[in-house]
């Protein structure tokens, strides 16, 4: 029985994805050998918060939620001899936006099987960035928050709010791409390698019984490089017996499994069944 499950998989509710059809991936899942995969579509962002990207397109449309969950569940229900397939959201725990996070959470969580909380926006008083949208965007938060330690230092603890804080009953338990902030480190390098606050960011999640998106999606970044997080984090996590899923952060059904066998060939001695969904 194949181990490959992906559990990152974004769909044509993105708004700055592909229009490919959800049947797509699920046909290019089989075809590949996958176990399963878990559809984790960007969640809508709350009412009233403000996207800073300028095309708006973060997250789903708050409209577009029904069909999103009725066309999943019915391709569960027809593919279920075929392979796993589990419902989800990519949901983004944005600081200040706790109660309206948690209300969402509570209305559709119990319509999800599996789910990811994200950290994409950082506060600065009371101007939001997302930190992953363009190297332009990054130089901008370098600028307002005075370098770039900073706004690692800030990701960093948002990410640590995220884990900590009380979403209700429904909150993911796997925390996406903890280290998204090294996305441009090859443009913007730091002189601090923030390896304290990654092992803290860790401590959290096993004390909070959280498990840790393998995401290779920052291989194929070309100021990134690694994976989020890299192997050392991995590792680390391996001993602490922190649950790593591997997620492919895919928006195109060509993207499914992208980056899994470099990760397993420099990882598989030190995680060996941590890359399966239980």
């Amino acid at each position: 029985m194949s181990t490959l499950y992906d559990g990152h998989v974004h769909t044509p509710f993105c708004p700055h994805g592909t229009a490919d059809p959800l049947s797509l991936y699920i046909e290019r899942a089989i075809d590949s050998g996958m176990s399963g995969m878990t559809f984790t579509e960007h969640a809508p962002l709350p009412a009233g918060f403000i996207d800073p990207v300028p095309e708006k397109d973060s997250g789903m449309e708050r409209g577009n939620l029904p069909a999103y969950l009725n066309e999943l569940s019915a391709l569960k229900q027809y593919y279920s001899k075929a392979i796993s397939i589990n419902i989800g959201l990519e949901v983004d725990y944005i600081d200040g936006w706790e109660k309206e996070t948690k209300d969402f959470l509570d209305e559709v969580g119990p319509k999800l099987d599996d789910s990811i909380l994200s950290v994409h926006f950082l506060k600065m008083d009371s101007q939001y960035f997302c930190i992953d949208y363009s190297e332009g965007m990054f130089g901008e938060m370098i600028r307002s928050f005075g370098s770039t330690e900073e706004v690692y230092s800030a990701y960093y603890k948002t990410l640590a709010k995220s884990i900590t804080c009380d979403l209700g009953k429904y909150k993911p338990i796997r925390i996406g791409h903890i280290t998204l902030a090294q996305k441009f480190q090859k443009l913007y390098p730091t002189e601090g390698s923030f390896q304290k606050d990654i092992l803290t960011i860790l401590e959290l999640i096993k004390k909070h019984g959280c498990e840790l998106d393998y995401n290779s999606a920052g291989l194929f970044k070309p100021f990134c490089k690694e994976p989020y997080p890299p192997h050392w984090v991995v590792r680390e996590a391996a001993k602490q017996k922190i649950p790593l899923v591997y997620g492919s952060d895919a928006h195109s059904a060509k993207g499914l499994g992208k980056g899994y066998e470099e990760l397993i060939q420099r990882d598989l001695l030190s995680i060996p069944l941590s890359l399966q969904r239980k």
